[in-house]
C-alpha cells in the first residue's frame, strides 16, 4: 500500500502543476476577450484567430483544470444521501464509484479521443473559419485532459482504499501549495 501512496502523491503534485496551466489559461482568456473587444470596438478590427484562441484557452481551463478539481473534491455532485452517511458509508460508495463509473468512463474517453486528436494532427488539420488556427493543439487537451483525470482517480481510488484500511495517507502538501492561508 505504501508504494500505490507514493504514486497517489506523485499523481497529486502532477495534476497540482497542471491546474497551474489551467489557471494561467483562465487569466490569458480575459486578457484577450478584453483586448479583442477593445480592437474590435475601438478600431473596427477583428480576427478569429483571437475567438479561437479564447475558446483554446476554455478548453485548457476545463480539461487540464478537472482532474485538480477531482483531487479537492470540489466536482459536482448530487449530495442528497451522501452527505447524511457516515464517513466509512461515504468511503465505501466512493470506491464504488470510482471502480465501476468514472474510471471506465474516464479511460473510455482517453481511448476515444486520442485517434480525434492523432487524425487532426497528422492532416495538419486548420479551422475552416478565415484566419483560423490550428486544430490539433485543442484536440490533444482531450485526451491529455482524461488521461490526467484518470490517473487522479486511481490515486483517489488509492487513497480512499487507504483510509478504510485505516491508513491515513498524506495530502496536505498539495493542499498547502493551492490553497491560500484563509
Amino acid at each position: 500500500m505504501d508504494g500505490l501512496l507514493v504514486f497517489s502523491r506523485i499523481v497529486d503534485k502532477l495534476n497540482g502543476y497542471v491546474s497551474k496551466l489551467a489557471d494561467l489559461a483562465v487569466v490569458a482568456a480575459c486578457f484577450i476577450s478584453a483586448g479583442n473587444a477593445f480592437i474590435r470596438y475601438g478600431v473596427s478590427y477583428s480576427s478569429n484567430a483571437w475567438l479561437e484562441v479564447q475558446w483554446y484557452l476554455f478548453a485548457a481551463t476545463f480539461m487540464l483544470g478537472a482532474s485538480y478539481t477531482l483531487f479537492r473534491n470540489e466536482h459536482v455532485r448530487v449530495d442528497l444521501l451522501y452527505g447524511n452517511m457516515g464517513e466509512r458509508t461515504r468511503l465505501w460508495v466512493d470506491v464504488f464509484g470510482f471502480i465501476f463509473f468514472m474510471l471506465p468512463a474516464t479511460i473510455l474517453l482517453t481511448y476515444m479521443t486520442f485517434p480525434f486528436f492523432w487524425d487532426s494532427f497528422i492532416r495538419h488539420e486548420d479551422s475552416a473559419n478565415a484566419g483560423g488556427l490550428i486544430r490539433w493543439p485543442v484536440k490533444l487537451l482531450m485526451p491529455l485532459g482524461f488521461f490526467l483525470l484518470s490517473l487522479q482517480g486511481f490515486s483517489e481510488l488509492i487513497k480512499r482504499v487507504a483510509l478504510l484500511r485505516g491508513m491515513k495517507p498524506d495530502i496536505e502538501v498539495v493542499v498547502e501549495y493551492h490553497r491560500p492561508e484563509q
